[in-house]
């Protein structure tokens, strides 16, 4: 009996080992996939626009395209935000909430992502540090105006007029389990340093 319960558990570890390397193989791949579609639309962006002037284009709406970078140097963050907050979007990079606007637009830009992925050292962040956006239109560097952590059914998606940056997760980041709270960094455009991507 012990021989069996000793082959039983070997079996069921190695199991739940097998679909962790999957899960982190998978989310890798997702990851790997979006960092090359950014680099390949950057690479289109430049050779357009050193032979004609910017067009206006309408932005991808295809859920898990990639639709630009997000860098906070002071946490040593550097991804490329994908399109939807679902869980397959979320596996690949940042999640660009569709129908909010796009970093650099008039409005409110939000983006999620779990805390145990890419959002792990987001509780890091502090007032005044800087955020950097890049989309196919707009760079823009941006300064953490506001933390606070709200309980997961409080209303988080404020309305802006004018261009802000709303980040979230999961809170608190370190927590075993579901998280019960979100934490909400919210950041304002740093004055005379947004611009264009392209010209």
């Amino acid at each position: 009996m012990r021989r069996l319960t000793g082959a039983l558990l070997t079996a069921v570890g190695a199991l739940l080992l097998i679909v962790v390397v999957a899960t982190q193989a998978t989310a890798a791949l997702s990851r790997d996939r979006a960092r090359a579609e950014w680099a390949a639309e950057e690479a289109r962006l430049a050779a357009e626009s050193a032979r004609a002037p910017r067009r206006d284009e309408s932005r991808p709406t295809a859920r898990g395209a990639a639709v630009g970078r997000l860098l906070i140097p002071s946490i040593g963050l550097d991804e490329v935000m994908v399109e939807g907050v679902e869980e397959r979007q979320l596996v690949a990079g940042p999640g660009h909430l569709p129908g909010s606007a796009l970093p650099g637009e008039q409005g409110n830009a939000i983006v999620s992502a779990h805390r145990d992925r890419h959002f792990r050292a987001l509780d890091e962040l502090a007032i005044g540090d800087t955020i950097v956006t890049q989309t196919r239109h707009h760079r823009v560097v941006w300064r953490v105006a506001e933390r606070r952590v709200v309980t997961a059914a409080a209303p988080v998606l404020r309305r802006s007029d004018s261009a802000r940056l709303t980040l979230t997760t999961c809170w608190p980041v370190r927590y075993l389990g579901p998280a019960p709270d979100r934490l909400i960094v919210t950041a304002v455009v740093v004055p005379g340093i947004a611009q264009a991507a392209t010209k």
